[in-house]
């Protein structure tokens, strides 16, 4: 599903005269469908912006993210042009990060079954089964109009959380995706990950917390210190 090869990202520092700092480089993994590689390594190795280079909100200084999409072919994530890549965040790519970013003054369920509404569903049908997730999530079905400016961060995440696999992508990036909930909401935000990889979804993910990364991954890759040796791919998670 996703090939990444010598991917590389540095970052120009203006206060510094245009310094330029080295983010990560040599990043290379293989993801394969229903698959998840949980990307690990020391904070500031690099983890949310190989994250972000895959979903493009970030233009990668080398290398490649090679992702097969469902009508065949290859497109370069690296390389791809801002119109191909609006077309597969649309439809096949999601992303959930640590903060929810939406318009203001939406009710949580508008917000939630907007990709179904992207994909022709009807406004009723996304509607309800917004709604329906939202409730497995346990926000309350009091909270289903209103605006999630007005949330707690755990209620927020689980919001972001709920729109990003509604429509089911093919290829979802997750950035801590549970750093914010308790126990049981991970649980069940857990349940939603395994279930997207029986139905085929490739996952790249980062987790603070290891328990529930080796709950969900199937391989580790481990990231360095910025200047040591590139990164280490772990093939199965340890016993």
């Amino acid at each position: 599903m996703l090939e990444v090869s010598g991917l590389a990202k540095s970052f120009a520092v203006h206060a510094l005269g245009g310094k330029r700092i080295e983010g990560f480089a040599g990043v290379g993994f293989l993801v394969a469908a229903g698959e998840a590689l949980v990307l690990a390594g020391p904070s500031g190795s690099g983890k949310s912006s190989v994250l972000k280079c895959i979903y493009r909100t970030y233009l990668p200084s080398a290398g490649s993210a090679r992702y097969h999409p469902r009508r065949g072919g290859v497109v370069d994530l690296a390389q791809a042009s801002e119109h191909e890549m609006l077309r597969l965040r649309s439809g096949e790519i999601g992303c959930v990060t640590q903060f929810l970013r939406v318009i203001p003054r939406v009710p949580a369920v508008d917000i939630v079954a907007e990709p179904l509404l992207r994909k022709n569903i009807p406004p009723c049908e996304a509607r309800g089964r917004a709604a329906d997730l939202l409730a497995r999530l346990q926000i309350p079905t009091a909270l289903h109009e209103a605006f999630p400016a007005t949330f707690s961060g755990g209620e927020q995440q689980r919001v972001n959380i709920a729109r990003a696999v509604i429509g089911e992508p093919r290829l979802l990036l997750l950035d801590e995706p549970t750093a914010s909930l308790d126990r049981t909401a991970t649980g069940i935000v857990l349940e939603l990950l395994a279930e997207l990889k029986c139905q085929g979804t490739a996952m790249v993910a980062i987790f603070h917390d290891r328990e529930a990364a080796e709950k969900i991954a199937d391989r580790f890759c481990t990231l360095p210190e910025r200047g040591e040796l590139p990164c280490r791919f772990v093939s199965a998670i340890p016993a």
